[in-house]
């Protein structure tokens, strides 16, 4: 319930501040008196659009500030955001419009902590609800048709259109899966010639060892330099054992060293360990020249496998330029085209599986939204009932109202699409709303509508009529008035007004009007040593009416234009009807 509203700096209005009470609130005045500025203004504290005209002339700030008692659910959600309730469990919503030269800035405060417009907008829906005679474009809207039937069937229509939606998502992604790869089938083919051919190449080159390249050019090297190669192990086989020039060979000379060291070992034992160092060197000389003597006897030109050695390298050498740096990444690649063709060999398989799962989901979808139809029709012959029920006060005895549902492809929201049918009048063939209704009976539409959603609302919203009541007067005025009372027992609402009879009804009754008043802009001397004259501004002042004699008089302005004695006299018993109205004795 919003219980204080202070608006400063805000288009006409300087100052402001205004207490509204728990039931029906009626703001009145002259046409252009500024009625709607309030409500501007309340939709502005909640996220609404601002621009550089909202901030009043000469000023460069403007600050709505909206006090709202709270309930249960938005204590939970303010929770949820980390924003800290008030000691008095209230919350303070706050705007500060803020202007630079041509730039306008915006902040968003509850509780004074600093939020973001999207989170203003969510809390929002739980506040407040405008209804203004405008929204009859938007109502015939079938998808706004369709949307009010879903809320007025409560939580089990919403919770199994939110499944429908889930169901119709998975769907969506199994027809775009099914698609894409029927799309793809060209591409497949094309793919599957140059795999089949990568395949045959890299096949018939046998790659079965990474390091064969290294080894294969080790080989090449060795065939390649047979001959220095046995020249070279003849000469090393000299110096180690055996020396044909008549010098001593390396064995020779340790065999030398060991005697002497043997000779010397009689007389001290502690030259064993040299002994023995010499008698290993002497050893391995031995073995390394007999092998080296062996390595020579062995080597032989082979200019056969030469030949085949340069080949094998030079196509290996060619498959790496092709298919990887190196023979590693070469058979990486050859195992990943293996997995791709057999991947693109079980296309048909997989083809097939795609359009089970599609048709598997898309059933699935079609029994979810054939669920949600029969939710339909229960909520539906339920509001056609109501709001019947709710219409015929309002001077529309013999109204007929069809909620009609014609199937369509399944979407996110359903198989259906929803049309108000409407007749106001007896003998009339029911049509669609959109092209039945005139303004007063779509103000009067409107305010049913409501009626049938007070009892599932939220009964801590404040619900908001900008002149519901317009194109409308006389017995449908009572009627309209009598149902904004109604509505005020389980809701705060509060309703600008040109009627006298929904005045009347009002438990809180405020006068709007403009007001002009002297402003200086600035205190300083002209040039002629004189203070400059005051300014004319106009700005908007409210009134609380809060006796019989303010409010009757209002009530005769609204009646007549006047103070007459006939509309003095009409306003009387205006008030004393409304006042019998809400005791319960019409």
């Amino acid at each position: 319930m919003l219980s204080v509203l202070r608006i400063q700096n805000f288009t006409l209005i300087d100052q402001l501040e205004l207490e509204f009470g728990p039931k029906l609130n009626v703001l009145t005045g002259e046409t252009g008196a500024g009625k709607s500025i309030i409500l501007d203004a309340i939709d502005i504290v909640l996220g609404g659009k601002v621009n550089n005209r909202l901030i009043r002339q000469g000023t460069q700030q403007a600050i709505i500030e909206a006090t709202f008692q709270t309930n249960t659910k938005i204590r939970q959600w303010l929770s949820a955001q980390e924003i800290d309730p008030l000691e008095d469990g209230t919350l303070v919503c706050t705007r500060e419009l803020s202007l630079t030269g041509n730039s306008m800035r915006s902040r968003c405060r509850l509780n004074g902590v600093l939020v973001n417009l999207s989170l203003m907008n969510q809390l929002r829906e739980s506040l407040v609800e405008i209804t203004a005679q405008g929204q009859t474009v938007q109502l015939m809207d079938s998808t706004i048709q369709r949307d009010l039937l879903d809320l007025y069937g409560g939580q089990p229509i919403l919770a199994q259109r939110q499944v429908v939606a889930a169901a119709y998502e998975v769907a969506k992604t199994a027809l775009q899966a099914l698609e894409k790869r029927r799309q793809s089938e060209q591409q497949r083919l094309q793919r599957l010639d140059l795999l089949q051919y990568q395949l045959k190449e890299l096949e018939e080159a046998r790659l079965t060892d990474a390091d064969e390249l290294e080894q294969l050019q080790q080989e090449r090297d060795r065939l390649s330099h047979v001959v220095d190669l046995q020249k070279s192990s003849y000469q090393a086989y000299q110096l180690l054992y055996q020396n044909d020039s008549g010098e001593l060979a390396i064995a020779d000379l340790l065999g030398d060293a060991e005697a002497i060291l043997t000779n010397m070992e009689e007389y001290d034992k502690e030259i064993n360990s040299i002994l023995e160092m010499v008698r290993n060197a002497l050893t391995q000389v031995i073995e390394a020249g007999q092998q080296i003597n062996a390595y020579g006897d062995g080597l032989e030109a082979d200019p056969e496998r030469l030949t085949e050695v340069e080949e094998r390298i030079n196509l290996l050498k060619r498959i790496c330029r092709k298919y990887g740096p190196s023979l590693t990444e070469v058979i990486s690649h050859y195992e990943k085209l293996q997995q791709e063709l057999s991947e693109l060999n079980d296309s048909e398989q997989s083809l097939e599986k795609l359009e089970q799962d599609y048709q598997a989901a898309q059933k699935k979808l079609d029994e979810l939204c054939q669920n949600l139809t029969e939710l339909r029709l229960g909520a539906a012959a339920k509001l056609e009932q109501q709001l019947v029920k709710e219409l015929k006060p309002l001077a529309m005895e013999k109204v007929i109202f069809v909620c009609k549902m014609i199937p369509i492809s399944p979407s996110a929201s359903g198989a259906d699409q929803i049309i108000f049918y409407f007749s106001p009048n007896p003998g009339e063939k029911i049509q669609p709303l959109s092209s039945t209704a005139s303004g007063g009976e779509m103000s009067r539409f409107l305010l049913a509508l409501k009626a049938c959603f007070s009892g599932a609302d939220n009964p801590s919203q404040t619900l908001i009529f900008d002149e519901i009541d317009a194109g409308v007067s006389g017995k449908v005025a009572q009627a309209i008035a009598q149902k904004l009372h109604q509505l005020s027992e389980n809701h705060q609402v509060l309703c600008v007004t040109h009627q006298p009879l929904v005045a009347a009804m009002a438990d809180v009754h405020f006068r709007v009007e403009k007001e002009m008043i002297e402003e200086y802009s600035q205190e300083e001397e002209s040039h002629n040593g004189q203070l400059k004259f005051p300014e004319i501004r106009t700005v908007v002042r409210v009134k609380k009416l809060e006796n019989h004699q303010t409010r009757r008089e209002e009530l005769a302005l609204l009646t007549g234009g006047h103070s007459a004695d006939e509309a003095i006299a009409f306003a009387d018993s205006l008030l004393l009807k409304a006042a019998a109205y809400r005791l319960g004795k019409p």
